[in-house]
């Protein structure tokens, strides 16, 4: 191992060396759209530009008295019939009554002066007026010309043209993705929107090191980068490379990280895409993108292929049109099963692919040929959680009072995700404090924010109002720390929380297996605390909302799914095929109807239980509801100096120091809010 790790730092060395050694272009790239702005640019300076700005414009009463009256006007021509040009005798010109013009470079035929006439029919008028007392041999001659700007005539009708195709460019371009992407031309919509991955080209820096936990899911995954690296080790004994590996878990559990880190640690090309890349309004797109990016595989060969979130196109197939099927989706899933199965053995295509609804996948999908594996990455445990702390907390800068471990027993039932979300909201509260580094305590009330939500000291509450949640509260509390199997007590608070008017977090055991005894003892502690409002006021209040909700699910999961009751008996009506077309109850009303007696037998039983033990300790209840209107927040020594210690040999006693800075966990948070367990 050691060795190998030599080898990797070295090629990164190596290759980062040579990143360094090569000559780096800053120049900007040719585009072909400073081109076209050019162009643009040449057209519109066109408009303004006046050729003829050595001719200098004048007045009528200019021409009238200083050059027509004096006879110094050799011939005028009206072009276009708005402008007339002027032409200057040339012995006039030396006269010196003309020094402004006469430096200017004329040809020999261009105008020396013009002036705008109006309109000919007025011109004329005005000319015969002034020439009335000329000589013949002294009148003007006059002309008229017809001159075309070929110029303006053409930018008349190709400008606005040029517009329309411009912004036709635009919305095409905007529409399609961008000409830059695969799909983004409409010729090549069909092509696939994979982004290749190359070790020695791509700048992916993640490894299995960056995985913690997954230990059993980085065996599988690290032995199929090994059938690319090394396919002879397992072809010469016979063995053919698996075609594909599904990773099957919660999310947040780190299925796209665990790729990502295949794609940091293989020296193969690796395809990556979501589900939802072969989704196309148009209709075959999706079955020509699997063709194109498997042709593509098969070029790369070795490579790797990874579909993340595929129940995006790999739902089971055959629904009715009523029940939401999709031909387009369907025909994509057919072509990428032809796909899959279509492979030459050991050709060293492997797919890998991602979802947590392994259940709603297509059967043909997921059998041996195809699919031939299913990873499950699950939330991790104690062990794994610290692992996981260990990597979030490198960037960090954290104290001494930090113990990973003791972070890991604080956070039982988090993925992966919800870790890195506590160590960053931690780092987020030590700097609002203005914190050099973050400590234990941030930490801890990172965790009582995301469970909880945000304290909300200025929520405005009625005293009648804190003392039915004070006593609320308590009677969890009791109920938890006196019965056997719920679970131990953590913190208890009255201040409102997010939503909630008030919560208790406990310390869940970390189990496989739940007895009914365990789910029993659960179901009391969850009625406490309308139990307690009922013994010490003689009513009960609307804030038991969720803790009804939770044994409701619990007493019915009791009866119809686990078998726990003898009148229905050793009987489960949970279907883990979870079929489509299961219009109706696997059961008939009449078992329906001793379905529902039945929890509500189980429910009663556990509210009188909890009833009996809250009026047989209704001193320590009351004690303790009055210490939590006192102080708001209670921790397990303030239980346990009221009620006592728990002698029943709980293991999380023995794994999690229960202090006053042991907070939480578990929170059950009441008045109908949400509940995290």
């Amino acid at each position: 191992m050691a060795d190998n790790n030599l080898k990797k730092e070295e090629k990164n060395q190596n290759r980062e060396e040579r990143r360094d050694s090569e000559p780096k272009d800053n120049k900007p790239k040719f585009n072909i759209y400073w081109i076209y702005g050019l162009i643009a640019v040449v057209f519109i300076a066109l408009q303004f530009i006046n050729f003829s700005s050595n001719i200098k414009e004048i007045t009528w009463q200019e021409f009238e008295q200083g050059m027509l009256r004096s006879k110094d006007v050799e011939k005028i021509i009206v072009v276009n019939k708005d402008k007339a040009e002027v032409f200057i005798k040339e012995s006039k010109l030396n006269s010196g009554k003309y020094n402004d013009i006469i430096n200017s470079k004329f040809s020999k035929d261009s105008p020396h002066y013009f002036f705008t006439i109006g309109s000919i029919e007025t011109f004329e008028n005005r000319m015969e007026e002034v020439q009335r007392d000329f000589k013949e041999n002294d009148k003007i001659p006059i002309s008229y010309e017809t001159r075309k700007d070929i110029l303006n005539d053409m930018m008349g009708w190709m400008f606005p043209l040029l517009i329309i195709v411009a912004i036709w460019l635009f919305v095409f371009k905007r529409m399609t993705g961008g000409a830059g992407s695969g799909g983004g031309n409409i010729f090549n919509i069909g092509k696939s929107k994979a982004k290749v991955f190359d070790k020695e080209e791509s700048d992916i820096k993640i490894n299995f090191n960056d995985v913690a936990g997954l230990e059993e899911a980085k065996v599988e995954v690290t032995e199929i980068v090994d059938f690319l690296k090394r396919p002879e080790k397992y072809t010469n004994l016979g063995g053919k490379i698996p075609k594909g590996a599904l990773l099957v878990g919660p999310p947040g559990t780190g299925k796209t990280l665990l790729a990502k880190a295949v794609a940091g640690e293989a020296n193969v090309p690796f395809f990556s895409m979501s589900g939802s890349d072969f989704v196309e309004m148009f209709v075959g797109v999706g079955a020509s993108r699997v063709r194109d990016l498997f042709s593509q595989a098969k070029e790369k060969a070795p490579c790797i292929i990874f579909i993340d979130e595929i129940d995006a196109v790999g739902r089971a197939r055959g629904r009715g049109p009523n029940l939401g099927s999709n031909d387009e989706r369907e025909n994509t899933l057919n072509q990428l099963l032809t796909e899959m199965d279509g492979f030459d053995t050991n050709t060293g295509v492997i797919i890998l692919a991602a979802t947590n609804r392994a259940d709603v996948l297509d059967p043909a999908l997921l059998r041996a040929g195809r699919f031939d594996r299913q990873i499950h990455v699950e939330l991790p445990d104690l062990i794994e959680r610290e692992k996981i702390f260990k990597v979030h907390l490198k960037p960090i800068k954290i104290d001494n009072s930090i113990d990973t471990s003791f972070l890991a027993k604080q956070t039982p039932g988090f993925s992966g995700a919800d870790i890195a979300n506590v160590c960053n909201e931690s780092a987020l509260i030590a700097a609002r404090k203005e914190k050099k580094s973050v400590g234990k305590n941030d930490f801890l009330d990172a965790v009582d924010r995301i469970i909880g939500g945000l304290e909300k000291k200025n929520k405005i509450i009625t005293p009648q109002e804190k003392k039915t949640i004070a006593y609320h509260e308590a009677g969890h509390a009791t109920i938890s720390w006196l019965l056997e199997h719920a679970h131990p007590l953590i913190k208890v608070t009255i201040v409102p929380r997010g939503q909630a008017l008030g919560a208790a977090w406990y310390l869940p055991e970390e189990r496989q297996i739940t007895t009914k005894e365990q789910i029993l003892d659960e179901m009391c502690a969850a009625l406490g605390g309308r139990a307690s409002e009922e013994i010490n006021f003689g009513m009960v209040s609307t804030g038991a909302l969720n803790d009804l909700e939770k044994v409701t699910k619990q007493a019915y999961a009791m009866v119809t799914y686990f078998g726990m009751s003898d009148a229905v008996g050793n009987i489960s009506f949970f279907d883990s095929s979870a079929n489509d077309y299961s219009f109706s109850k696997p059961y008939s009303e009449k078992t329906a109807e001793l379905i529902d007696l039945e929890a509500t037998k189980i429910i009663n039983k556990s509210y009188q239980i909890a009833k009996n033990i809250l009026i047989e300790n209704k001193d320590g209840l009351v004690k303790l509801a009055n210490l939590l209107l006192e102080k708001e927040v209670i921790f397990t020594e303030d239980v346990e100096e009221i009620f006592g210690k728990r002698n029943f040999g709980n293991k999380n006693d023995e794994k999690t120091p229960l202090n006053n800075n042991s907070n939480y966990l578990t929170s059950e948070d009441e008045n109908g809010i949400n509940e995290k367990k």
